[in-house]
């Protein structure tokens, strides 16, 4: 078993980022691994292929999601959701379950 490592897309807010981090958890975000204007479905490959779980708040790729797109996992939000309760929904996903309890899954904060 392994624990989470997230990949965040590009409109993440570096206040998350570095939340997880202060927290110790494994984190990389789009424009840290060269992905800035990637397509959604390369996000999601490239997250798949490194064993990261994508956390976004774009609803694209729930779709992608649903039309059985291979993934490693997707934590989903929504764009409003206060940088303080994201963090803690992501800590509860990080502390309960591992990496590979996440495989084609998504979770909602």
């Amino acid at each position: 078993m392994s624990k989470v490592r997230y990949y965040t897309d590009e409109n993440i807010s570096k206040a998350v980022i570095n939340g997880l981090r202060q927290r110790k958890v494994a984190v990389l975000s789009a424009p840290e691994a060269g992905m800035l204007g990637a397509s959604d479905a390369e996000q999601l490959a490239f997250a798949l292929e490194n064993e990261r779980v994508v956390f976004t708040q774009d609803d694209d790729f729930l779709r992608l999601a649903a039309s059985s797109e291979e993934h490693a996992g997707i934590v989903y939000s929504v764009q409003k959701m206060p940088i303080g309760d994201v963090i803690r929904g992501l800590m509860l996903i990080y502390e309960v379950l591992e990496a590979e309890d996440m495989v084609g899954k998504v979770e909602y904060l």
